[in-house]
C-alpha cells in the first residue's frame, strides 16, 4: 500500500511519522495531565470487564494512564515502535493501531478479573511488537527481518516479562491480547504472498 498524492521521499516518510508520533505521545501526556488536575477523572475510561457499560472504554482506555509513572514506561517503547511501523505507511499504522486496539479492548473486557480497570498503551505496545517481528518473518525481506531482530534484542526480555501472570498490578492479559492482535495485524496485511514485480510500501 502506497499513500497517495505526492511521491514521498524517505526523509518526508521519516519526518510524517515522526510527527505523527510526536503527536500522540503529547496528546497521552497532555490527558495525563488532566487527568493529575481532575483528582483521576480520567481513570474511568478504563475496562472493568463484562459490564457492558464499559464497552464503551475499549478505545479510550488505550489513551489513558494510571499516572504518570505508568505513562513514562510506555512512552519510549511507543515512539519507536510506532515510529518503525508509521515509516512504512502511515494508513497502514492506523489501521494497525486501531485493530490491535479494538481487539484488544474487547480481550481484556472478556477475559480479565472481574473488578479490575485496565487502561494504558501497553497493549498497542505489545501488538506494535508483534506486527514488526511477524511482518519482519512474513516479507522475509532485509529491512523488516533487521527490524524484528532489532526490537526482539531490545525488548524481547521485558516482553516476556510483561507476559507473565505473576507480574502483580499489571495486566498480562492485555499484553498478551495486544501481542496476539498484532500478529494478527501482520497477517491481516502481509499474509497474501507478494507477486513477482509488485512494489509495497
Amino acid at each position: 500500500m502506497r499513500e497517495t498524492g505526492p511521491t514521498w521521499s524517505r526523509t518526508d516518510r521519516a519526518r510524517a511519522a515522526a510527527l505523527l508520533m510526536a503527536g500522540w505521545v503529547a496528546l497521552l501526556w497532555l490527558l495525563e495531565a488532566v487527568d493529575a488536575l481532575s483528582g483521576h477523572a480520567l481513570d474511568t475510561f478504563g475496562i472493568v470487564p463484562r459490564v457492558p457499560a464499559e464497552l464503551l472504554d475499549v478505545v479510550p482506555a488505550a489513551f489513558v494512564h494510571f499516572g504518570f509513572g505508568h505513562l513514562a514506561a510506555n512512552t519510549v517503547p511507543l515512539l519507536v515502535l510506532g515510529f518503525l511501523t508509521a515509516l512504512g505507511s502511515l494508513r497502514r499504522f492506523l489501521a494497525v493501531a486501531a485493530f490491535v486496539i479494538v481487539a484488544d479492548g474487547l480481550g481484556v473486557w472478556l477475559i480479565s478479573p472481574s473488578g479490575t480497570n485496565t487502561a494504558g498503551a501497553s497493549g498497542l505496545i505489545f501488538g506494535l511488537f508483534g506486527y514488526l517481528v511477524a511482518t519482519g518473518l512474513l516479507l522475509r525481506r532485509p529491512l523488516p527481518l533487521a527490524v524484528a531482530v532489532l526490537i526482539t534484542a531490545v525488548w524481547g526480555g521485558s516482553f516476556l516479562l510483561g507476559l507473565s501472570p505473576a507480574q502483580s498490578g499489571v495486566s498480562w492479559q492485555a499484553h498478551l491480547l495486544g501481542l496476539a492482535a498484532g500478529v494478527a495485524a501482520a497477517f491481516v496485511f502481509h499474509g497474501r504472498p507478494v507477486r513477482a514485480g509488485a512494489r509495497t510500501a
